[in-house]
């Protein structure tokens, strides 16, 4: 009986999909069905990403950076979550998923008017669809963070992340989520392994490369000042990232619960394979190194959550701990960049190459859910390419434009008195602990 109810709720569904212009004229309007189950899932799930941000990424970042600045880390999470709420609200929502052009939305839905009682071909209401999509909006921008730790001001840090959101998040979001250019290709991203992490990382780089690095780097070590917290925070993002890939099916089923059995074993296949690494490599295996490979393996399985097998998030698991863990060294020792948190080897490497291999992984031959119609395993990756390829090189030339036209009138870089003081004191007037 249960089946046959949810048989006739999704008749319903894809009627009222369509819009009222196909409704019969002398017939009312088809029910709204939204499904509590459902929302209930989606709302938590909300919570769960929102998690990640606050506290997950200020724990994270900020055990790895020097008490003097652990403050200034915890301030730009804060102030990013606020600052991206409200532009998503006022905006950013309208301009990514209503109808528009296939590079981006319309401004129909600007302030949240007119939402619908539930978002199209779902059972939830638009207003959770909303929430949710809200929650990657903040957490993004706030993944670069981990770009210019220690030396980034608070008001430059506000400006820009605006401006990116409406330049770089938006679009793109549009192009893959909302229906635009690239979807229209075929292209593939089940939780943001390009929409969030290749934005995210290709465009720290160059907030890397334009800040410039932090006083003695690379010869002289910066070691974190918490290793706890980092492992903590690493621990909440590990949970939350069961909202990140489990409710991006948006709805409660068998689908959610496969995308967090493969997310789980993913990030523990990463952080055993970094250890391992470490273990080969320095003869000891590190909580930083562990915690590091969670968040690799998180990032990579993201965009193929819900089309590959076990198998496939155990390879990917295993891929992002050997690759993620060659970029970091390959990033800080041989080009000497202060990508100082490595947002760009971790999140936007691990977001390509997820986004890449579910191409492959994604065949039915290899535990996976098969392609489309008429889609073949070629089509697919030149599919998944392309839209790597397009999105990392608009984050570069569209981060690095808004980075100096901000600095312009917002200075980026605090001064070398500000860094030696600390940002704590010098940007907040407050310091995070207080010994005495």
């Amino acid at each position: 009986m249960h089946r046959i109810w949810n048989g006739i709720a999704a008749a319903i569904l894809a009627s009222t999909a369509t819009g009222a212009a196909h409704a019969q004229p002398g017939f009312p309007p088809a029910p709204v069905v939204v499904n509590s189950g459902d929302t209930a899932w989606i709302l938590t799930a909300s919570a769960l990403v929102l998690l990640m941000t606050l506290p997950g990424l200020v724990l994270f970042y900020g055990g790895l950076v020097r008490t003097k600045n652990f403050l200034s880390v915890v301030m730009q999470c804060f102030g990013i979550c606020c600052v991206a709420s409200l532009i998503w609200v006022t905006i950013g929502y309208s301009l990514v998923f209503s109808e528009g052009g296939a590079f981006v939305g319309g401004t129909g839905l600007a302030m949240l008017s007119g939402l619908g009682e539930v978002f199209p071909g779902t059972t939830i209401p638009e207003s959770s669809f909303v929430l949710f999509q809200m929650t990657f909006a903040i957490i993004t921008p706030a993944l670069m963070v981990g770009a210019w730790v220690e030396r980034a001001r608070f008001g430059w840090v506000m400006v820009f992340t605006a401006l990116w959101l409406l330049v770089v998040y938006i679009p793109v979001a549009h192009w893959i989520w909302g229906g635009g250019w690239l979807a229209a290709l075929g292209a593939l991203d089940f939780a943001g392994g390009i929409v969030v992490h290749t934005t995210a990382g290709f465009s720290a780089l160059v907030i890397a490369l334009l800040l410039g690095r932090r006083g003695g780097f690379p010869k002289k070590l910066i070691p974190p000042h918490g290793a706890a917290l980092t492992m903590t925070g690493a621990a909440l993002l590990w949970v939350g990232w069961f909202g990140f890939n489990g409710g991006s099916g948006l709805v409660a089923d068998f689908g959610a619960g496969s995308a967090i059995l493969n997310t789980h074993v993913a990030a523990s296949t990463a952080a055993l394979t970094w250890a391992a690494i470490e273990k080969i490599r320095f003869g000891k295996s590190t909580g930083i190194g562990v915690a590091t490979g969670v968040i690799a393996g998180l990032a990579t399985i993201t965009p193929a959550a819900n089309v590959v097998g076990p198998g496939g998030a155990i390879l990917l698991g295993l891929l992002a701990g050997i690759i993620c863990f060659g970029a970091v060294g390959l990033i800080k020792r041989r080009f000497a960049i202060d990508d100082s948190l490595d947002v760009f080897a971790v999140h936007g490497v691990g977001g390509m190459l997820g986004a890449a291999m579910l191409a492959i992984l994604m065949a039915e031959g290899l535990g996976g859910t098969g392609y489309a119609p008429g889609v073949t395993m070629t089509s697919q990756l030149v599919s998944q390419l392309t839209a790597i390829g397009v999105v990392a090189l608009w984050s570069l030339v569209a981060t690095a434009g808004l980075a100096w036209i901000t600095g312009l009138v917002f200075p980026m870089r605090a001064t070398e008195e500000q860094e030696q003081e600390g940002l704590d004191l010098s940007q907040h007037g407050e310091k995070a602990w207080d010994w005495e």
